[in-house]
């Protein structure tokens, strides 16, 4: 798929006002339930590494790493200073819109993964900030990319609503495809009961 393949159309939102307008108070509350925030976390008990380098993009008050997993450089960059100032798990943090500006403000080859948890849905130009987020990584980094089916519906791309699940998670594929990683995938790591949790990821190429 080329990036033309994709329809402007699916990124058109209800709120086209400045994102900072709407993110400007702070949000200290929880995206998905508590059953499924566990199956994250397990999840990136799998996904990280001990002293592994970090960016939490489009990061909040809470980034869901265990608690117990040592991290080395944890970096988190976010639409709103002070839920990034209340997250215990970042060493530092930068105030970001990156559907005004989608290159990245870190060196190249910084860190060795990269998460994004329930909010690749508010991207308007995503395919920059892969490139821009394979660009970041080390080579053979790896991205995860956690979604489920809540969001803030007016800040929500068209796509989101309008597609099925099946569809968005390809969306995302093509996303990271196109962002220049490698071995694209899919987990469905959906609790029993709870919130779904669908989860894609890549790597960018070794050399």
């Amino acid at each position: 798929m080329a990036t033309s393949d994709i329809p402007d159309s699916f990124f058109e939102r209800v709120d086209t006002s400045p994102d900072g307008e709407f993110y400007r108070e702070p949000r200290l509350v929880q995206h998905i339930d508590q059953v499924t925030i566990d199956a994250l976390t397990q999840w990136y008990r799998e996904f990280l590494h001990a002293e592994a380098d970090v960016l939490d993009l489009m990061s909040s008050w809470v980034s869901h790493y265990p608690s117990d997993l040592a991290l080395g450089r944890v970096a988190g960059l976010g639409m709103n200073a002070a839920e990034l100032a209340a997250n215990p798990r970042l060493t530092e943090h930068c105030v970001h819109d990156l559907n005004a500006v989608p290159e990245l403000p870190y060196e190249d080859a910084a860190f060795d993964r990269a998460t994004i948890a329930v909010s690749i849905q508010y991207l308007v130009r995503p395919v920059e900030t892969m490139r821009s987020t394979a660009r970041v990584l080390r080579p053979g980094g790896r991205i995860c990319v956690a979604m489920s089916h809540r969001c803030f519906p007016t800040k929500a791309i068209r796509a989101f609503h309008q597609l099925p699940p099946r569809d968005r998670i390809r969306l995302v594929g093509a996303y990271l495809d196109l962002g220049g990683f490698e071995e694209v995938d899919f987990v469905d790591r959906s609790p029993p009961s709870g919130d779904p949790l669908w989860i894609v990821t890549g790597r960018t190429p070794e050399g």
